[in-house]
């Protein structure tokens, strides 16, 4: 059966660690910007970082028809027993309107990282112990055995740092029924060097976590594409950049590749938690 998700979140989304912020002083700007992004016709907001449902619910609030997720919530940081009874709570509050999008993180990022792949089974266990449905939740898959494992306990994948090849190969792997929903970064830049500075500056955070790098390698790219703050090669296979047309092409190939949403991260070279209101707009339009 489909995923309900594929309706519920349309096909384009908003990723972004900004709205994901705790600082009580910025919470009208939150709401308001999340609800503008409900009106500019996005149908998801995937909140970046180690999220929660805690992260969601004031901008559930503030929103009528948008679907949250987080994108991801570690499971090395949230118990299977907590993270349910937060998701109970906000489900029973706003039915349907949010989404457990879950990750394993990094080995560089988190002391106690080991099996991960065990450590996802087992936390899906104790999900499914505390009841939290297996179409209420994403994973953050990469790899062959992750992506298996999110077609067959979890509602599909929202894969990060991707390319269209990468969204090919997860959809044979998945099937037609799950959610497939790459994230992408637009960088709203026509100056080749400066399009591609701005998405190298991004990527330097990343390019130290194998968890990336090898999925890179398993799709074609190699060690040299690697260095320097990746490759040209890399950099415009993993980012949309250019003008209108140029940036709608590269969205239009995820779709082309087998992508039911794709979730958008505007990246203006503004802080990671900044928000990009205007640029939102803008990418708004062009999809229109």
């Amino acid at each position: 059966m489909t995923s309900p998700l594929k309706e519920t979140v349309g096909r384009y989304g908003i990723w972004s660690v900004g709205l994901r912020s705790e600082d009580p002083d910025r919470r009208g700007e939150l709401a308001e910007a999340t609800a503008e992004l409900e009106e500019l016709g996005y149908g998801a907001v995937w909140l970046g970082g180690n999220s929660s449902a805690a992260h969601a619910a004031p901008l559930i609030e503030a929103t009528s028809k948008l679907t949250f997720g987080t994108s991801i919530q570690s499971i090395w940081q949230h118990e299977p027993a907590t993270a349910a009874a937060a998701f109970a709570e906000l489900e029973a509050a706003h039915p349907g309107r949010f989404v457990l999008g879950l990750g394993v993180s990094h080995a560089k990022r988190v002391e106690q990282y080991a099996r991960p792949y065990s450590a996802l089974v087992e936390y899906l266990d104790g999900l499914d112990a505390a009841g939290v449905p297996a179409n209420r939740r994403l994973l953050a898959a990469l790899g062959p055995k992750s992506l298996r494992l999110a077609r067959d306990r979890a509602a599909g994948s929202i894969p990060y740092l991707v390319t269209p090849e990468h969204t090919a190969h997860a959809r044979e792997i998945l099937g037609e029924a799950p959610l497939l929903a790459p994230e992408l970064g637009v960088v709203p830049e026509t100056d080749p060097d400066r399009a591609r500075a701005l998405a190298r500056e991004f990527l330097e955070i990343y390019l130290p976590l194998p968890n990336y790098t090898n999925n890179f390698l398993r799709h074609g790219f190699t060690e040299d594409d690697l260095k320097d703050g990746g490759s040209d090669r890399l950099v415009d296979a993993l980012f949309a950049w250019g003008d209108d047309t140029a940036i709608r092409a590269k969205i239009d190939a995820f779709f082309e590749a087998g992508a039911d949403h794709v979730a958008l991260q505007v990246l203006d070279g503004a802080p990671r938690d900044a928000l990009p209101r205007k640029a939102w707009r803008e990418v708004a339009a062009l999809l229109g």
